[in-house]
């Protein structure tokens, strides 16, 4: 779900100092799916916001040689042939797409419709009292989109602590004997070594090596996992492989809610409210702690690329209680709510699936490479596809790009990237880095494209812009350093 990094092995990243803060006036942000803008002008009247863009394309988009007529290539109805235009780096996706892709366009003003349908999680009600006003769809749960200007809740997790309600982030617990054997056979990365207590990122492949989902995977014991899933069809997948894998297995939504506390203070928040053995909990390792007569379960990760925890709920009665306590805790040190930073998990070179990689890319596309273990003995769905793959060469691969000009809203679809007049890749996510002062974006592009300094052309909301590949990450992730720094 949440991509990250969890090699305790590497040393810790330096701090990040002397932020500097542009003054941000005359703003109002609106929700576009998970995403938001900023646009200048009397704000809509109040109520919930996001948008209604279609969902992303889940095969990657060639980007078409406007030179050349589809007709004239053999494409039908106005079609090319994804095979005829090299998708990424010629990589044959042979699956008809419109041409030319559309000009891309901000959607304003769009507002999401409560209904039964989509659950609402333990933190909705508090999250509304609190005063967010904007929502999206994630797992068929209502996740918040922020609660002020996206430009200040990045300062406030940069700097401080945030609490995120993250209610969409759904646990699937499997259970049974056969548990670690049925863990072990969605994903290739080698869970053999994760002890009861400590979580896992691991991405799950489907038969042709795809990534269908990103999760943290946490094992509570021997015989039970939790899989913290990204915003994907997870416990469906994992049901239809369980019915012909041939194991005693139980699989359910756990219908657990989870809070991230993310931001350099968040272990002075954590231990204000659970004790100070929570300063000490390592790196993706999770924890039992007492709340109210329960027991709540706290893991240290989170989605934000600085230091951070989430808190998993089973109670949704206490829902209201967790969180106003969390936030009294953490008043010292100038905890506030606030929704996920983009900006900031961009910054962190921090994936995103359904967006930065989806079900058409391999571990090896995205550089997931150290979590495919052909090494090992482990039977995995997906194996045979991935050792085929690693033996063929890279065609495309995951970069940052830095994008000149004025400060750009985010992407609502994926951009198109261009070498003078030939198709490049994609462009999967922006934002504009209020610590860099510049836009910076993570994309796919073809792997002759992928050496720093390479420049390329992406088209905006705003019409071409210089697009130069950068390092990942933009700036140091923060998730390792010592509690004492807070």
């Amino acid at each position: 779900m949440y991509c990250v990094n969890e090699d305790v092995s590497a040393p810790p990243p330096p701090g990040i100092e002397g932020h500097h803060r542009p003054a941000v006036e005359g703003k109002t942000t609106l929700l576009k799916d998970d995403h938001m803008t900023e646009t200048t002008g009397t704000p809509p009247p109040p109520g919930p916001r996001s948008a209604s863009a279609a969902a992303p394309d889940p095969i990657p988009h060639a980007v078409p040689d406007l030179a050349v007529d589809g007709a004239a290539n053999g494409a039908a109805d106005g079609a090319v042939d994804r095979t005829l235009h090299g998708g990424l780096g010629g990589l044959p996706i042979p699956v008809p797409i419109p041409v030319p892709i559309p000009v891309p366009t901000a959607h304003e003003g769009a507002y999401l419709a409560f209904q039964p349908r989509i659950r609402r999680g333990a933190f909705f009600e508090a999250a509304w009292r609190h005063g967010c006003r904007r929502f999206s769809v994630y797992n068929r749960t209502y996740i918040t989109g922020g609660f002020a200007d996206p430009v200040a809740e990045y300062w406030q997790v940069v700097d401080k602590v945030a609490l995120w309600p993250v209610m969409g982030e759904r646990q699937i617990q499997i259970d049974g004997p056969d548990a670690a054997r049925f863990v072990q056979y969605l994903t290739p990365r080698d869970m053999r070594a994760c002890a009861v207590g400590q979580c896992k990122y691991a991405p799950i492949t489907a038969a042709d090596g795809g990534i269908l989902s990103d999760p943290i995977i946490l094992r509570l014991a021997e015989d039970r996992f939790w899989i913290s899933t990204c915003d994907s069809d997870l416990e469906l997948w994992a049901k239809g492989v369980a019915l012909h894998a041939g194991m005693d297995v139980a699989i359910r939504d756990a219908g657990v809610s989870v809070l991230q506390i993310q931001g350099p203070r968040s272990p002075d928040a954590l231990a204000a409210l659970f004790g100070d053995a929570l300063r000490r909990l390592r790196y993706y390792w999770s924890v039992a702690v007492p709340f109210r007569g329960t027991s709540l379960l706290v893991s240290r990760t989170g989605w934000s690329g600085e230091w951070g925890y989430e808190v998993y709920l089973a109670d949704p009665g206490l829902g209201d209680a967790l969180f106003d306590a969390l936030l009294e805790a953490g008043a010292p040190w100038g905890m506030a709510p606030g929704g996920v930073s983009q900006i900031r998990r961009i910054e962190a070179g921090i994936l995103s699936w359904g967006v930065d990689m989806t079900a058409a890319d391999t571990p090896f596309d995205v550089g997931l490479d150290r979590l495919v273990a052909l090494d090992t003995p482990n039977r995995f769905v997906g194996r045979a596809a991935l050792e085929q793959r690693v033996a063929e060469p890279a065609t495309r691969a995951l970069v940052g790009l830095t994008l000149d000009g004025p400060a750009l809203p985010p992407n609502e679809d994926v951009l198109a990237l261009s070498a003078g007049r030939r198709p490049a890749g994609r462009l999967t996510s922006l934002r504009h880095s209020p610590r860099l002062q510049a836009n910076i974006a993570l994309a796919q592009v073809a792997v002759e494209h992928r050496a720093p300094g390479t420049v390329l052309q992406a088209a905006t909301v705003h019409g071409p812009r210089r697009a130069t590949v950068t390092p990942l990450p933009f700036l140091s992730k923060r998730q390792q350093a010592s509690a004492s720094v807070a």
